[in-house]
């Protein structure tokens, strides 16, 4: 199984100074997701929850609902020409009364650590095929989170990044509850990555909906981030930095509430405002 870090020969340049070290970083391997056997999407990700981002993967694809769709969870051998194992492809086997979605090469998907699902869905389609719709407006739920300690995740999130202190190469999502502790945090190349890893795990310990959470991004928040928030049914995404137009139209069709620019005390709130309380 491939390794969270590498090590790597550099040429260090400090203050007009040369000098050869090894450097650490961190791993970046493709990871194909098989589906009952056919391959329905490669990922660039970390090595490691493999297997909760796979079906993270799919509660975002509106595949899976509960642990129980799932029969197993195996990588692939036989990947390879010779046989061997890579461990670099997943194959989820369905539940036999789950139903298979179309699979075509038209549906395929190739996803980067920079981008995921680039363009995939239309806004209706998210929030038609969510298992786990949000209240469409936010002041019809409970959840309630004073803007000062949303203020101070990014710091607890950025505290639990173990790996990004050795690398400084990797995104973080962290899964909050409205108090402000610290349910999860996974670490990875890609931030879709990241949260598919958070959703899988979520799902595999029979936690979905995460209907009582708040989800912190590394970066910025995207259409997929949103959209795969909105899957698994949580109601407010957080990111450090900017969010996109498509982003903000999708939370406000599905009542996500939606931060962005979270640094400290100050805030930009695209939706949802009323879970956020000053």
């Amino acid at each position: 199984m491939g390794r969270v870090t590498e090590r790597r020969r550099v040429i260090r340049v400090r203050n007009g100074e040369a000098g050869v070290r090894p450097d650490t970083l961190v791993a970046e391997e493709p990871l194909e997701i098989r589906l009952n056997g056919k391959p329905l999407a490669i990922t660039m990700r970390t090595p490691g929850d493999d297997f909760a981002l796979a079906v993270g993967f799919l509660v975002s694809e509106g595949v899976l609902a509960a642990a129980s769709d799932v029969r197993a969870v195996t990588y692939c051998e036989g990947a390879t020409e010779d046989g061997s194992n890579t461990y670099n492809v997943v194959n989820v086997q369905l539940a036999p009364d789950v139903p298979l979605p179309d699979i075509t090469l038209e549906r395929n998907v190739y996803t980067t650590s920079s981008c995921g699902l680039c363009g995939k869905a239309s806004l209706d389609a998210v929030r038609t095929a969510t298992r786990f719709p949000l209240q469409r407006s936010a002041a019809d739920d409970a959840v309630r989170i004073p803007a000062q300690l949303l203020g101070e995740l990014p710091d607890r999130l950025r505290a639990a990044q173990k790996v990004f202190d050795r690398t400084g190469g990797l995104h973080a999502a962290g899964l909050f509850s409205p108090e402000g502790r610290l349910l999860d945090v996974r670490e990875d190349v890609g931030r879709h990555n990241a949260v598919d890893k958070i959703v899988g795990r979520a799902f595999q310990a029979g936690r979905l909906p995460l209907d009582g959470a708040v989800l912190l991004v590394s970066g910025r928040a995207s259409f997929e981030l949103a959209q795969k928030a909105v899957m698994a049914g949580i109601p407010v995404l957080a990111a450090v930095s900017a969010p996109s137009s498509l982003a903000v139209d999708l939370a406000l069709e599905s009542g996500l509430t939606l931060v962005g620019f979270l640094r400290g005390p100050n805030m930009n709130i695209y939706a949802g405002e009323e879970r956020i309380t000053l």
